[in-house]
This record gives C-alpha cells, sequence and structure tokens, in this order.
C-alpha cells in the first residue's frame, strides 16, 4: 500500500485504541452509529448515555477534548439545516420564548442533531486514533470491492499534489495582476480549473503508466497481514455492545 499518509485529523499515540488494528475500529464505530440512528428519538437519555461513552472512548484514546470539540464544527451546515426544521415544518404548534415552532420541527431537529453529532464524533474519534493508511487497509481486510480501496488510496495520496497545483496556477495569475471580482471574471476561472482538470488527467496518466512498467496487475499487495486477537476483537465490541444495550432500553422504557 506504500508509506503511510498523516492526516492533520490524526492524533500520534500509544493508547490502547491506537494499538487496535484499524478494522477492528471500523466495524465498532458502525455497529455504534448503526445503533444510535435506530434508536427513538424520544428517548432523549439515551443520547446522553451515548455521549458518556464516546467520552470514555476518547478518554481512553488520550484525546483531548478541545481537539475533538474543534473537528465536530465539520457538522454546522447541518446544524443551520436542523435549526430551521422547527419554522418550516407543518404540524403542531408550541411556544418557545413568545415565538411559535412546530412541534414535529422540534423532533426532527432533535433527531438530526444529536445522531448527526454522536456518528460525526464517533468518525472524529476513528480518524483520529487511525492513520489514513490503516483505514485503507482496514478497508481491504474487510473485503470492500478492491477497487474503491484503489481509488480512494489515490485520492487521497494525489489530492495534495492536485490542491499544490491549483495554489501554483492561482499565484500565476496574481503574478500578473489577475483578481477575481465579478461575473465577467468567471470565464478565466472556469478556464483555470479546465486546465487544473486536464493536468490532473495527464499525472494520473504517467502516474498509471510508472505504476505498470513496476508490475502493477490491478490490486494493491497487503504489506501488514497482522490479524487481531480474540482479546482486540472483544475490546472492540465493547462501545457498540454497550450501546446496543442502551438502545434495547430505549426502545422498552
Amino acid at each position: 500500500m506504500g508509506a503511510g499518509h498523516s492526516h492533520r485529523l490524526y492524533r500520534a499515540g500509544d493508547s490502547p485504541l491506537h494499538a487496535l488494528p484499524a478494522h477492528c475500529k471500523l466495524v465498532a464505530a458502525l455497529g455504534f452509529v448503526l445503533v444510535v440512528v435506530s434508536t427513538p428519538r424520544e428517548a432523549v437519555w439515551a443520547f446522553g448515555a451515548y455521549a458518556a461513552l464516546l467520552a470514555a472512548v476518547a478518554a481512553v484514546a488520550r484525546i483531548p477534548a478541545g481537539f475533538l470539540l474543534k473537528r465536530l464544527l465539520v457538522e454546522v451546515p447541518f446544524v443551520a439545516f436542523a435549526l430551521l426544521m422547527p419554522f418550516v415544518v407543518p404540524g403542531e404548534r408550541t411556544e418557545v420564548l413568545g415565538v411559535a415552532l412546530s412541534v414535529p420541527g422540534l423532533w426532527g431537529a432533535w433527531n438530526i442533531l444529536a445522531k448527526g453529532t454522536l456518528g460525526v464524533a464517533a468518525s472524529v474519534l476513528l480518524a483520529s486514533t487511525t492513520e489514513l493508511r490503516a483505514v485503507l487497509l482496514g478497508l481491504q481486510r474487510l473485503r470492500l470491492p478492491s477497487l474503491l480501496v484503489q481509488i480512494a488510496s489515490f485520492m487521497i495520496r494525489y489530492a495534495d499534489v492536485v490542491t499544490g497545483e491549483m495554489r501554483r496556477m492561482s499565484v500565476a495569475r496574481r503574478s500578473r495582476g489577475f483578481e477575481a471580482r465579478g461575473v465577467r471574471h468567471w470565464k478565466v476561472l472556469a478556464a483555470s480549473a479546465g486546465a487544473l482538470f486536464i493536468r490532473s488527467y495527464e499525472r494520473g496518466e504517467r502516474v498509471h503508466l510508472a505504476m505498470l512498467s513496476r508490475g502493477y496487475t490491478g490490486t494493491l499487495p497487503v504489506l501488514d497481514d497482522t490479524r487481531p486477537t480474540p482479546a482486540q476483537w472483544a475490546f472492540a465490541a465493547a462501545l457498540p455492545v454497550a450501546a446496543l444495550a442502551v438502545c434495547l432500553l430505549g426502545w422498552t422504557l
């Protein structure tokens, strides 16, 4: 799979969670998210319990609260959408601080905010304790289609290359006195986007030919075939199993 590719979401550490194989963490995170989504929105206490479980995971992984909260800002667009629901969803109305709000809209907003925040938090914890290269290896071990794994691998590796090319093109435009100020400059920006696409495509062709010349046959080799122990699987299963117990209580109480 090649050398590692660090990402700013990853926080290096030596906690038990960092040492856990990536595919164990992927299964645990997916299981946790599925349980959270299956929880009835009326079981408000259950979402507090899920948050406590994630806080315990963060403590085990030694992930600071500030680090986690900053990366939760990625869900702000969804928060903005959820905040509109009490005003636009039809149905029974109730007054909150003198403002008439939709009861179904309030429940819908709560459902999106609670489940979305918990899902994003679980994803951030996964990314904070797992290198991108390890995530790709984990997906490969979980038998995700090889083509999808390769596409994700190349996207991660060459996103910075394409971004750097785009930055250099922007510097070249500014050095020639160009500055986009309105609609009349869109033609130049569109031409730049087309040139960036052509350059990226040509670079991809060169990379593919270089890979073929080095023996690439359509699949990437697994360089690390370490298998998790039953104890590691049990450790990874602790989060989704505890969440499942909370979910079942949420449906019965």
